[in-house]
């Protein structure tokens, strides 16, 4: 008679190691191996030879002024022209591109403290995402401290977690429903701003939460900026439109803007992380951390994208330009959201660097496109 699943059942089991799940916010990284403090190197090379600023850019302030100009004029134009119900939707339209220009370009900046040398203007450009019904308090400890900490990383990064609506992915659980996603998520896309502006901030403030994140609540100034922040743009959303149009009008027309805003914001993010070049890698069970050093993962887990599309470039700044952002933060985030070419040649110079960096280190790059215009690799192997 067989025996061998009764044997193997009765025998006594070797004990297991209890997999190691890290809580929220306390996830570890690998040691360095040189390759940010290389990239560092090279990047500060760069700009001593080339004598340019990493931040304070003449043409970012242009860019500046032109963005917050333009949703100005649209604003004001859909809120104070009388209009037929198409030209209004136009201008609706309008809004929400460019809701979107000065959350990618002007904002995000600020808030990567990269916009400037003066840490005053960085809180000023910051604070537009207060302006635009955003908070940029939760904004910096949503994006800045747990988003770019755990990029990628299934159960903390916040930033792909959409519930049950969608699978991002391949570590989250599969509903058969999510075999269409491919079609219906476009629509959930055009949510994000509205959600954000009129319900997330507030849970998030009130829980003292982010996903499974612990944050400190804001106090004192933070609170009174938080507080400012969202009865401006409710105002500026409702309050001032319902005086010359129908309470029904203005919520058409602002959602409309919202959406359109939550689609572009929700395309740009998806096509830098949730690609198949992008990976979704997984602390160790026996450790509980990540195989890889923080900087090696952030390359591994973003993507460049349409380096050459000018008109893209200028809309949504260095979002393109994911690696030169992530990997090294203060260091390389210097003028690569300026739309003239010189600005954008830095920031393709600098991605080639990074990949030539992951070359000497055995690493496989993600960058789409040549690489030209950043010298060579001299006798010591710097660039």
């Amino acid at each position: 008679m067989p025996t061998t699943v009764i044997a193997s059942a009765q025998a006594p089991s070797t004990p297991q190691p209890t997999p190691m799940k890290p809580e929220p916010g306390k996830l570890k990284f690998a040691h360095s191996d040189g390759f940010q403090a290389a990239l560092r190197r090279r990047v500060d090379r760069y700009f001593n030879f080339t004598g340019l600023k990493k931040r304070d850019c003449p043409q970012m302030y242009v860019k500046t002024a032109i963005l917050l100009t333009w949703l100005a004029t649209s604003y004001a134009l859909l809120v104070f022209l009388p209009a037929p119900w198409w030209v209004a939707l136009i201008l609706a339209i309008i809004v929400g591109l460019t809701i979107a220009a000065v959350g990618f370009s002007v904002q995000h900046d600020g808030g990567h403290n990269a916009y400037s040398e003066r840490p005053w203007l960085n809180r000023m450009m910051a604070m537009t995402l207060d302006l635009l019904g955003a908070s940029s308090y939760i904004w910096a400890r949503k994006h800045n401290a747990i988003h770019h900490s755990y990029t990628n990383v299934t159960g903390h990064d916040d930033d792909i977690n959409l519930g049950f609506l969608g699978r991002l992915t391949p570590h989250q659980k599969r509903y058969g429903f999510h075999r269409v996603q491919h079609f219906y998520t476009w629509f959930l896309y055009g949510f994000l701003s509205m959600k954000w502006q009129l319900l997330d901030d507030f849970i998030n403030v009130i829980s003292g939460k982010i996903g499974e994140h612990k944050i400190a609540r804001p106090r004192g100034k933070q609170l009174v900026t938080f507080i400012g922040g969202k009865t401006i743009f409710f105002s500026l959303a409702f309050v001032v439109p319902m005086i010359f149009h129908p309470a029904w009008a203005v919520v058409v027309y602002y959602a409309a803007a919202s959406f359109v805003a939550g689609v572009v914001l929700s395309v740009v993010f998806q096509l830098a992380h949730c690609v198949e070049e992008a990976d979704f890698p997984m602390p160790s069970e026996a450790t509980g951390r990540m195989e890889s050093a923080w900087a090696e993962h952030q390359i591994e887990t973003t993507v460049d994208f349409a380096r050459d599309n000018r008109v893209l470039s200028w809309l949504v700044g260095g979002s393109i330009f994911r690696w030169s952002i992530i990997s090294f933060r203060k260091s390389a985030m210097f003028t690569i959201r300026s739309w003239p070419a010189s600005s954008r040649t830095h920031a393709r110079n600098t991605a080639c660097g990074m990949r030539r960096t992951r070359r000497f280190s055995g690493r496989s790059g993600r960058i789409f496109g040549g690489c030209d215009g950043w010298g060579g690799v001299d006798a010591a192997g710097e660039i």
